[in-house]
């Protein structure tokens, strides 16, 4: 098999959970309020990241927060719950925003 083919489809599937999360945050609406590195209504993932880094519960409580929604973290403008959020893509959405969302 031709290396560069093979090196191609690694790169490819290294970077699939990256647009994965990308996609599920478009899907989920995430990216109607929040962009990787502007303030667009919410922070920036990248914002977000930055306050949790070195918390040991980040993931957990970042994922809850895109489940419950809150007010009150970052300004006077509330983040609305996202109920219909699986457990499992909040959670994919927490580490991808923790990991700086690249």
């Amino acid at each position: 098999m031709n290396k560069s083919i093979v090196l191609g489809c690694l790169a490819l599937a290294l970077s699939a959970p990256a647009w994965a999360s990308l996609a599920l945050s478009q899907k989920n609406a995430c990216a109607s309020c929040h962009a990787v590195e502007r303030k667009l209504m919410g922070p920036s993932y990248q914002e977000i990241s930055k306050r949790y880094t070195g918390q040991a519960d980040a993931e957990a409580i970042l994922a809850k927060g895109i489940k419950a929604g809150g007010t009150g973290k970052w300004g006077p403008v509330p983040m609305p719950a996202q109920p219909s959020v699986s457990e499992a893509d909040a959670k994919t959405l927490a580490a991808w925003i923790l990991g700086g969302a690249k």
